[in-house]
């Protein structure tokens, strides 16, 4: 089956890497072209062809102020994306939990020899 092309698919356009650093940049407000530029360091023809693509899908949105073009992201467009990775959340609160427990075991583990008497490392020579 032939793969759906970037320009067409939420999915395949967010597989970019730099694709994601911009829709995280954009998450915190609208923005020029040359901000996202100056702040990620890629080159402006780089960007903007990463800002065509997520703009053909969806995943941002464009208005022109005189000559500026301003970006951000389209938080209806990014839902899909939001609910397919949630159901994944489950193996992720999985792993907090029992993160969460071996670090109580091991506190609890060290109150536990802290109240132990200490031995005199003198006595043993």
């Amino acid at each position: 089956m032939a793969r759906a092309t970037t320009t067409s698919d939420t999915f395949n356009a967010v597989a970019e890497p730099r694709r994601r650093e911009i829709l995280s940049y954009l998450a915190g407000a609208e923005r020029p072209v040359g901000e996202i530029v100056a702040a990620l360091g890629l080159p402006q023809p780089s960007i903007s062809k990463h800002l065509r693509v997520l703009h053909d899908v969806g995943l941002v949105r464009m208005r022109c102020r005189g000559r500026q073009k301003l970006y951000q992201t389209n938080a209806e467009a990014i839902r899909p994306l939001h609910t397919w990775a949630g159901t994944f959340e489950r193996y992720w609160q999985h792993q907090l939990h029992r993160v969460k427990e071996l670090a109580e075991a091991t506190v609890r583990q060290g109150l536990t020899d802290s109240n132990s008497p200490t031995p005199n490392l003198k006595e043993k020579r």
